[in-house]
């Protein structure tokens, strides 16, 4: 019997090569074997169905004071199906609020907040909290900072409302708040209570997004490990249900394993947020989180997409000068704001302490090449040593 690679049968299959080595230790391929450290797959073996696709409904707890929160977030689905699931939604806000969602995690901030906009003074504060939360970072990508700006107020003075308020409404101000905060890199508001005072209330999509947004504050922390740990349980307790939250976790686990150089485990993670993410197109969050995953993108996506690599690229340069405009100002962290996609991407990683060489390989270009981009990083920020790329990245 001839074999193959898990990496053959992933190119095969156009899955990631994480995935199919979760397969055989599940026992899910047949006549698959260990051979040391690696699998061998026989070579006429079938693809394993995705459990999501046999039609067995999933058993979900949902909290029904949580239906206006965000609810496409909140729902889970099999990656493809999302433009069905949302026709099929009784009309109404709930479902206003779900195209929201849905515009904006696939990279179309102004139909994302036209649709939200009409909420942002409901008196219901899920549908409220929610819009106002897809207004702020649509109004990023589209220039209209004074705007976002305006939002996020909007949420901090929410939050303070919220302790004179039922539990229920701390909750979900929290949720709101601290996902607002830690992806625009702000402090979190005084108010904020702790993860472990809100998380358990949280239905289960919710929960896997709030865990994100632990794991994604573990990294600015630089606690690489701790974010790992957080995402990990998280997809091992069946956040991989949810595709809006498992995106931005598996992007999270490729920024903790880039920081801590094992660019072989970054690359895992992102072919599995793209193979959430791609059928259903949901690229914003590849946009989002460009910096540390820039190389990547260019030597995994580009290659065999390169019209989302366009889109994405877009997304980054829209999305990272909004982000800079209420970063830059509130934090007094001067984030570079002129460099190419591809210079802020190998400065990154210089600032990290990889060498020209370990980014040549990682993004594909030679070390000369990697040289050049630097040293143009470096002459647009008026400065002579590589170590002061630190104070003008992202961290």
């Amino acid at each position: 019997m001839e074999f193959m690679t898990a990496k053959e049968a992933a190119e095969k299959w156009n899955i990631s090569v994480r995935l199919i080595q979760r397969y055989c230790a599940q026992g899910r391929i047949k006549g698959a074997r260990k051979s040391g450290i690696a699998w061998e797959i026989p070579s006429g073996a079938v693809r394993p169905e995705d459990p999501r696709r046999n039609g067995k409904k999933q058993t979900v707890t949902r909290n029904p004071s949580f239906q206006n929160l965000m609810p496409l977030m909140n729902t889970p689905f099999q990656p493809g199906s999302c433009r069905e699931l949302l026709a099929n939604m009784k009309d109404g806000a709930r479902k206003d609020i779900a195209f929201a969602e849905y515009y904006y995690f696939s990279g179309q901030p102004e139909k994302a907040k036209q649709k939200a906009e009409e909420y942002l003074i409901c008196k219901n504060m899920e549908l409220r909290l929610s819009a106002c939360m897809i207004c702020a970072f649509a109004n990023l990508s589209v220039g209209q900072i004074d705007k976002a700006k305006q939002v996020l107020e909007e949420i901090r003075n929410s939050l303070k409302e919220d302790q004179k308020r039922n539990p229920q409404a701390k909750v979900i101000g929290a949720f709101i708040a601290a996902g607002a905060s830690v992806l625009l890199h702000l402090p979190l508001p005084e108010e904020m209570p702790s993860a472990q005072e809100f998380l358990s209330r949280l239905p289960l999509g919710h929960r896997a997004w709030a865990l994100y947004v632990e794991a994604h504050f573990s990294y600015l922390q630089k606690n690489y490990e701790r974010s790992i740990g957080i995402i990990e349980c998280a997809l091992a307790m069946g956040a991989e249900q949810y595709p809006i939250p498992a995106i931005y976790l598996h992007l999270a686990a490729v920024m903790d394993y880039m920081s801590l150089k094992q660019p072989q485990m970054a690359e895992r993670h992102l072919l599995d947020a793209w193979e959430l993410a791609r059928p259903d197109d949901l690229i914003e969050g590849f946009g989002e989180h460009h910096g540390l995953l820039g190389g990547m993108l260019e030597s995994v996506i580009k290659q065999k997409w390169p019209e989302d690599f366009k889109r994405i690229i877009n997304i980054t340069y829209e999305f990272s000068a909004g982000w800079r405009k209420v970063h830059n100002p509130e934090t007094g962290h001067e984030v570079a704001d002129d460099l190419s996609t591809t210079e802020f991407a190998a400065a990154m990683l210089a600032a990290r302490g990889w060498t020209n060489a370990e980014i040549g390989e990682h993004m594909n270009i030679s070390a000369n090449t990697v040289k050049h981009h630097i040293s143009q990083a470096m002459k647009k920020l008026d400065i002579d040593n590589r170590k002061d790329l630190k104070q003008y990245m992202l961290q």
